[in-house]
């Protein structure tokens, strides 16, 4: 039996830095797996700012600017930033048009998206529509449309969503991030044993994933 690694992924739909991470982890998991290593990737729930309503009323800084008490300068400042390292990395990040709202539907959907085994191709969907191109993920109606892109069934993902059946998996996947001690995401956790915090570097993620396969070996 081919061995593979596991690799659990902690992130949020409204979470710059997931998109970035996520990219920078592609393109290690492409270089690690060259020689034919295979990774096999979760992505698990977590909510930056769940009491965040669904559909919040001004601009992503004005957004940041009464999350975090920064001013609104300083805010503009650090997206620039935020979107030059999206730009070296291939993503075209528009938070003017960002729609900011709650993300915990859009949790329930990648559950059930998972159970499909769509779950990767959900995931950069939304923070494709979440980032580039101002889409609405936290209603219903919008999710339904983008899960359908992907192959999910519409009216499927909308009966999901109202009777809320992958809640209790949201749920827990936030409550197992608590026991690891997860704070912040993006968070990668290789083989269930190795942490990596943040968006790495590629190089950083190629070592840890060489790092986690030889101790699998060590076994």
């Amino acid at each position: 039996m081919a061995k593979t690694l596991k690799v659990d992924i902690w992130s949020d739909i409204a979470c710059p830095w997931c998109y970035i991470g996520k990219r920078k982890f592609e393109r290690a998991v492409e270089e690690f797996s060259a020689d034919g290593r295979e990774v096999e990737v979760e992505y698990h729930s977590f909510e930056l700012a769940p009491d965040t309503p669904v559909d919040f009323e001004g601009s992503e800084v004005d957004f940041l600017v009464a999350h975090k008490g920064m001013p609104a300068e300083q805010v503009e400042q650090m997206l620039s930033q935020v979107s030059s390292i999206a730009s070296s990395v291939g993503l075209d990040y528009d938070f003017e048009s960002m729609q900011h709202t709650n993300t915990v539907r859009a949790h329930q959907v990648l559950h059930l998206a998972k159970g499909k085994g769509l779950q990767v191709e959900l995931k950069e969907r939304l923070l494709k529509a979440y980032f580039e191109q101002g889409r609405h993920v936290g209603r219903a109606e919008e999710l339904a449309d983008l899960a359908a892109e992907v192959g999910l069934d519409r009216d499927e993902v909308l009966s999901a969503l109202e009777s809320e059946e992958f809640l209790p998996d949201v749920r827990a996947d936030i409550a197992q991030a608590r026991n690891y001690g997860i704070s912040g995401v993006p968070f990668f956790v290789l083989d269930r044993k190795f942490g990596v915090s943040g968006a790495q570097e590629t190089t950083t993620f190629v070592q840890a994933l060489g790092q986690a396969w030889d101790e699998q070996d060590a076994v």
